[in-house]
């Protein structure tokens, strides 16, 4: 007999490897019966099917029961860090240490607007702006494969004001408008409070235009390779500045000045620039993927009008296809000047497991499909806050 490709042993043995697994996982849950029914919900969600919540998955199994598991991911007072907790490091520990971890957000379009944190927005997952729920979501990536770390919702600010809807959803008092960036940042200083090993943090340019993102990222000496947008400032040459001498009256300057210098976008960079280069990063489904890229290094240049000093040197990659007019993405990577041209660019390049988004693909990673088609941590979002952290 083959179910889904599979034979009745292949299945069997697979049922009891996931057994084995959950046995660790839902430790923390507490009381056997409360792990057994942890163990049913989550072979529901790897169960083919394109429903995931409890009741088409409970007729699915032949040991479902919907009261129950119902219990389990909405009533039961279990908390769900130690379990993140666990699956991350146990994620990590199978994948290569020569890796990233990026982040991204992921777009559910929803019905109505009762579901907690759904918003008219933009989402990259649509591609357009949408009625949806946006998660933020932080991965661990390399060559052998990616797994996600951890998650949060993003509650837009209309959300945070309404009093009527906070407490139909049952918003904790404390929750506040946070922005995507610092929603990242807390879910990075969580993996690492779970003893994670740092690494590389890479993003799209809706993170790295975030100056504020950026800086806290070297406040915790976390490198990093972050996408910008083409109209971001920089010393393409570091600048002479000077503090005015002090004649004795009033207080003393603290501004640096600059007088008539400037500094340029890094597409004005990019366009005066020489010396571009093919580079190869992956091999993709129709042979390798390459294109012409430039590495220089450079100072950001805001706060200049505040009179702060240059910002220290970083790389600033630049993809340029030939095909194109101009270049097409830009990146700011905090990494050592020792670092290739190579190298730059397949650490920036490297959230492309996470971007894939054709499931059929062989080379879909599993935490994009299950964080975009419902199998898995994030994939059936309700209208409760609660139970968005439990089925997560």
């Amino acid at each position: 007999m083959v179910v889904s490709g599979m034979t009745e042993t292949q299945i069997r043995k697979c049922h009891e490897r996931l057994e084995r697994f959950l046995v660790d996982l839902l430790e923390p849950v507490g009381r056997s019966e409360r792990r057994h029914w942890g163990a049913v919900y989550v072979r529901g969600l790897l169960l083919d099917g394109e429903r995931k919540s409890v009741e088409p998955m409970a007729l699915r199994l032949p040991d479902g029961n919907v009261q129950a598991m119902q219990q389990f991911v909405g009533q039961s007072p279990w908390d769900w860090k130690p379990i993140w907790s666990r699956l991350s490091r146990r994620m990590t520990a199978e994948l290569e240490p020569e890796s990233a971890w990026a982040l991204d957000d992921t777009g559910f379009p929803k019905q109505g607007d009762h579901s907690v944190g759904v918003e008219r927005q933009y989402s990259g997952t649509l591609g357009k702006t949408g009625n949806c729920q946006i998660a933020v979501s932080l991965h661990h990536v390399g060559t052998q494969g990616s797994a996600a770390l951890n998650w949060r919702l993003y509650l837009p600010d209309s959300w945070t004001k309404d009093p009527e809807r906070r407490a139909e959803a049952g918003i904790p008092d404390e929750v506040e408008f946070r922005k995507k960036w610092q929603l990242a940042l807390e879910m990075i200083d969580e993996v690492r409070e779970w003893g994670l090993a740092d690494r590389i943090v890479v993003a799209d340019a809706g993170y790295g235009d975030a100056t504020e993102f950026r800086d806290a990222l070297e406040a915790r000496q976390l490198s990093y390779a972050v996408g910008i947008s083409s109209q971001v400032g920089v010393w393409a040459r570091p600048p002479k500045i000077y503090i005015p001498e002090y004649r004795g009256r009033g207080q003393p300057a603290t501004r640096y000045q600059y007088s008539k210098q400037r500094p340029g976008s890094v597409r004005d960079v990019a366009l005066h620039a020489k010396g571009w280069k093919k580079i190869r990063w992956r091999e993709g489904s129709r042979g390798w993927l390459e294109s012409r890229f430039l590495a220089v290094r450079v100072q950001p240049s805001h706060g200049f009008v505040d009179g702060e000093a240059p910002h220290k040197e970083v790389w600033l990659l630049v993809q340029w296809p030939e095909e194109e007019k101009e270049p097409t993405r830009y990146f700011f990577c905090d990494l050592s000047p020792a670092y290739t041209l190579r190298r730059l660019v397949r650490i920036a390049k490297s959230r492309w497991k996470i971007e894939h988004r054709t499931i059929c693909s062989s080379r879909t990673s599993w935490d994009s499909i299950t964080m975009r088609d419902g199998t898995g941590p994030v994939g059936t979002i309700t209208s409760a806050w609660s139970w968005w952290r439990m089925h997560s």
